[in-house]
């Protein structure tokens, strides 16, 4: 009984941060910031700071074209989820994917709908 019901909490939390992760990349500007951050030297290679803290709030909102606060708030949501990582360096703050995250999200993902094994990318 305690072991049903273990598994059954285990499958809440599991659903629970599912639905976390889906809201987080439902909004295109957040799976832009994903996207371009996969390739940061590609898409932002002028950073003055350099690449190895991540990449400064700063060029994400120039990149998206938002205002400071949109962009503040999407970071906001996709770090919550887990998938993104923030290093704040004085007043400025720097953004990388969490790839070990992304993954588990993407193998999540793939269970919940029920893509076989041998389909899943490694």
């Amino acid at each position: 009984m305690i072991e049903n019901q273990d598994r059954t909490a285990a499958s809440t939390i599991c659903q629970l941060e599912l639905e976390t992760l889906i809201r987080a990349i439902a909004h295109v500007s957040r799976r832009n910031i994903l996207l371009w951050l996969k390739e940061p030297l590609t898409n932002f290679p002028n950073q003055q700071y350099g690449q190895n803290l991540g990449i400064c709030m700063s060029e994400i909102t120039r990149r998206c074209a938002l205002s400071q606060s949109t962009v503040s708030r999407h970071l906001a949501q996709l770090k919550e989820a887990g998938l993104l990582d923030m290093k704040q360096v004085g007043t400025f703050r720097f953004f990388k994917r969490n790839e070990k995250s992304i993954r588990r999200f993407q193998s999540m993902l793939a269970e919940h709908l029920g893509i076989p094994w041998y389909l899943k990318r490694s």
